[in-house]
């Protein structure tokens, strides 16, 4: 017998995730002050007849940066090139992307703060004065040559804009912030969601799956299709709460949005290393993970809700992270509250 295809099988997550996305302003949900100063600047730019301003997005991951540099290159009638600042290695890699171009087009650059400061400053001519000077052939046979470029959009996305240069960052003239998201937008964004999905979903099931996810989209799809499978096949396929809540705890996500990552950090600092201040270095190695991660993932949110301090010392737990795991600081961290 032949084994089936692979085409046979359902969409991978990555595909899935393009169908849950919005692809107008009308049908994204959040981050409402953004939203009406993008829409201004789209509206105006096309009165005008002009590529947009170069803009850049920044905050946490999953919040929909991408999503609205696709929505803002619909909204112009343009085409879109997407890349990533790792995967720019040589001036020639940008060059490349740079010169396929046509007027008009958007050109989404994810995790730019990435780039290579050689390669950034290619981009400096380039986003100016739409020029791009490269050089030809190496010692006394180089020479620089210079291309012009069709007016294009360079739209930036960061989850640490604090790692820009001053040069780059000054180069756009539109520079946005997007926040975590309150539990009745992500409620929205469940209820949307499963509808694509052909889900059927409870009021408060939805508001359980949007209350945990951290105040982010991409958790919160990501949630409701595993709350999905075990109400496929724990349940009879209808997400209420109580399925969501046993879904949830079976996937270790409590009522506050932490996951077994977020506990092992807070008991780390708290147990290891007295409740700080300790080096996000010295953390990573003490719970098995990146320092980016850590930094750009999990520190965030953790900051946010209460449970942590970054000072220029190091990371120190709050009084509610041991109310949260149930332990008793020393006298002297009690101090400290």
């Amino acid at each position: 017998m032949s084994e089936r295809p692979v085409t046979t099988l359902n969409k991978p997550d990555a595909a899935l995730e393009m169908t849950l996305r919005p692809s107008l302003f009308a049908d994204f949900t959040g981050q409402a002050k953004v939203k009406e100063r993008l829409e201004i600047a789209t509206a105006a730019a096309q009165q005008r007849g002009e590529a947009l301003d170069h803009i850049l997005l920044s905050g946490p991951p999953g919040l929909g940066k991408t999503t609205i540099a696709n929505i803002l290159a619909k909204a112009m009638g343009s085409n879109m090139k997407a890349t990533s600042g790792p995967t720019i290695e040589k001036a020639s890699d940008l060059a490349g992307l740079l010169t396929n171009l046509e007027e008009g087009d958007v050109l989404f650059i994810d995790e730019i703060h990435r780039l290579q400061k050689t390669i950034e400053e290619y981009l400096y001519p380039a986003m100016e004065d739409f020029k791009l000077d490269i050089i030809i052939d190496q010692g006394p046979n180089a020479r620089s040559v210079r291309l012009n470029l069709p007016r294009f959009t360079l739209i930036g996305a960061t989850t640490r804009s604090g790692l820009l240069t001053a040069p780059l960052l000054t180069r756009f003239p539109i520079r946005e912030r997007l926040d975590y998201y309150q539990s009745d937008q992500l409620t929205k964004i469940v209820i949307r969601s499963a509808h694509l999905l052909n889900i059927e979903i409870e009021d408060k099931g939805a508001h359980e799956i949007a209350r945990r996810s951290r105040g982010t989209p991409r958790i919160v799809n990501n949630l409701l299709r595993r709350v999905r499978d075990y109400a496929q096949i724990r349940g009879d396929g209808r997400i209420t709460a109580d399925i969501a809540d046993r879904a949830l705890a079976m996937l270790e996500i409590d009522e506050n949005g932490l996951d077994e990552m977020d506990k092992r950090i807070l008991e780390a600092i708290i147990v290891k290393f007295g409740g700080g201040p300790v080096g996000v270095n010295s953390l990573a190695v003490a719970v098995g993970e990146e320092p980016d991660t850590i930094e750009e993932v999990y520190e965030p949110y953790l900051i946010m809700e209460g449970y942590l301090n970054r000072t220029p010392q190091g990371r120190i737990a709050t009084e509610l992270s041991y109310q949260k795991l149930g332990l008793k600081p020393s006298v002297n961290q009690s101090k400290l509250f």
